[in-house]
């Protein structure tokens, strides 16, 4: 009696483990359009990203005044939340978009980090350059944005 117990408990845990395998996962369907909650929150930290960029113009000024204080100010200052602000917007973004944004973004702050180095060595043109590219990488990721929320940012 106990050894069919223990021959029937052996038999099911294999038909158990044989009916686990053969089911597979199903795959989930990523959305595809933007919901509008998620454009809702896109578009509460998008002013202050644009804003952002619109006050990169100052860098080149202090660049070329060789005011590195200033540089390093405005990079640990204003710009000191753009990495936060970039990252709420890149998990709104779609799933299909969001690695290209932490991309861009991780891009962006090794280019801030050139700026940095750059101007500890003293070197106007590779800070002009790097702060070239992190202008660039802002505009890359500002693309990456759904078209709807820049148009209802910009109202």
């Amino acid at each position: 009696m106990v050894r069919s117990r223990s021959i029937l408990s052996l038999i099911l845990a294999i038909v158990a483990v044989f009916l686990v395998s053969c089911g597979g996962p199903t795959a989930a369907k990523l959305p595809q359009t933007y919901t509008p909650v998620q454009i809702e929150q896109i578009q509460e930290y998008l002013p202050d990203l644009v804003s952002l960029r619109n006050r990169m113009s100052e860098v080149p000024i202090l660049i070329q005044r060789r005011d590195w204080i200033g540089v390093r100010n405005f990079i640990h200052g204003p710009l000191g939340e753009l990495r936060l602000k970039m990252t709420y917007i890149t998990r709104n973004l779609l799933p299909s978009q969001q690695k290209a944004a932490r991309d861009v973004t991780r891009q962006l702050f090794d280019d801030l980090v050139k700026v940095e180095q750059a101007i500890e060595e003293n070197n106007t043109q590779g800070a002009v350059r790097s702060y070239q590219a992190t202008l660039a990488d802002i505009n890359k990721f500002l693309e990456l944005v759904p078209q709807e929320a820049q148009s209802a940012a910009e109202e």
